[in-house]
């Protein structure tokens, strides 16, 4: 395990020593700002939960994004208690302001697949994929402002995804069952 976590650590003083520029600097930092308490991509539910034709993607984001929030937030992050890596790794340096929670795993990235990937499967190609590249770009940000351990995004990613498998799963039983209720009653 120790190996991990000085593998961690590593990339981020790679990312800090070889990737970071001034001038990338404060795109960086907006792109992190974008997953700041999931508000995109609550904004992006509500916004599909409005329109007919898309409220059933806003019902599997939904339950998606309610599923990572209460594992990550309520369950890994207290469960694990990971200190950040800038309170560990000397030298590196972070680019925002200090997050006090715990950095296992990460809520950014868990968010912002739970999301995704529910728009990848669900939704058409040519607004999914858009999508799943911003969310990739917001785990990746946290990393770049040094924020979060490469395996805490990962984590984050995995979180995203499984969650978006259980709601989708979820919202295909619940519109069988509706679809069944409707033969029925005709």
């Amino acid at each position: 395990m120790q190996w991990l976590m000085e593998l961690d650590g590593n990339i981020l003083l790679w990312i800090q020593d070889y990737i970071r520029h001034d001038f990338m600097d404060g795109f960086w930092k907006a792109i992190t700002a974008l997953g700041n308490a999931g508000i995109l991509w609550i904004a992006l539910t509500i916004l599909l939960l409005c329109i007919p034709r898309t409220r059933q993607i806003g019902v599997a984001c939904a339950l998606s994004l309610i599923i990572e929030a209460l594992l990550v937030n309520v369950v890994l992050k207290n469960l694990v208690a990971r200190v950040r890596p800038y309170e560990v790794i000397e030298g590196l340096q972070i680019l925002i302001a200090k997050p006090h929670d715990w950095s296992f795993p990460s809520g950014h990235s868990a968010a912002s697949f739970a999301t995704a990937m529910v728009c990848l499967k669900m939704a058409p190609k040519k607004y999914g994929v858009p999508v799943v590249i911003l969310a990739s770009m917001i785990a990746f940000s946290r990393l770049y402002v040094g924020v979060h351990y490469p395996t805490d995004v990962v984590a984050g990613i995995l979180i995203g995804c499984g969650s978006t498998w259980i709601a989708c799963r979820i919202v295909q039983t619940w519109m069988t069952g509706r679809e069944k209720e409707k033969c029925k009653s005709e």
